[in-house]
């Protein structure tokens, strides 16, 4: 009886050319090279920078960070709006995107002529109008002009003919007198009117929309 071979081991870069033909073996050698080349495959240094950073384990840190700010900002600081309705053309054009700066009147009082959000209904829905009236004043409409304290008030930002006539009210303390640049409708179809220190809810930040229709016909 011939004696029991041990069973052999194949390693394709130990094997002779006789074991194998050489297209098998440069088949077995590039199989190898491809699983080692998987294996040590690594995103470059730059790229792996500027997705995780140098320092990969702070940096769900500073995206935590992050995104306090934002809700911080936006429930404190700065709310963004968009606006409807012609009431503030053309100062402010239809469908523009603005913000609310909260901290405005934090440490003063609003003033005449700030262009303000007021709460209208929830914490949703504001209008948009401009201060008129302070509190204690008298204030009256003639011809479209206001009057405050019988004197006229100076209106550039005016640029659409106006004809109402309301007359006189003296503002409540702590009250202010808003209405809209855009007064060419008639006057019972404006919303206008007093309105509390408590409901403004800050001043507008920018003087124009942002990503505004161009138009500003007035309606």
């Amino acid at each position: 009886m011939g004696s029991a071979r041990a069973p052999q081991i194949l390693d394709p870069e130990n094997m002779s050319l006789p074991f194998l033909d050489s297209a098998c073996f440069a088949h077995l050698y590039c199989l190898r090279q491809m699983a080692t080349e998987s294996h040590s495959y690594h995103l470059p240094r730059w790229l792996q920078i500027a997705v995780v950073g140098r320092r990969p384990k702070f940096t769900l840190v500073r995206i935590a960070i992050l995104i306090a700010l934002v809700f911080l900002m936006r429930a404190y600081v700065l709310l963004p709006i968009k606006i409807h309705g012609p009431s503030m053309l053309p100062t402010y054009q239809e469908n523009g995107i603005n913000f609310v700066n909260r901290l405005a009147y934090l440490h003063s009082d609003p003033q005449r002529g700030d262009v303000v959000a007021i709460r209208y209904s929830g914490e949703h829905i504001m209008l948009m109008k401009r201060i008129v009236g302070l509190p204690g004043e008298t204030i009256a409409f003639h011809k479209g002009r206001i009057f405050i304290n019988g004197n006229e008030l100076p209106e550039p930002y005016l640029k659409f003919p106006c004809d109402w006539e309301i007359p006189p009210r003296t503002l409540d303390a702590d009250h202010y007198y808003v209405v809209g640049d855009n007064r060419s409708m008639p006057e019972k179809l404006h919303m206008k009117g007093e309105t509390s220190r408590e409901r403004i809810v800050g001043k507008i930040l920018l003087c124009k929309n942002l990503f505004a229709s161009s138009s500003s016909s007035s309606r």
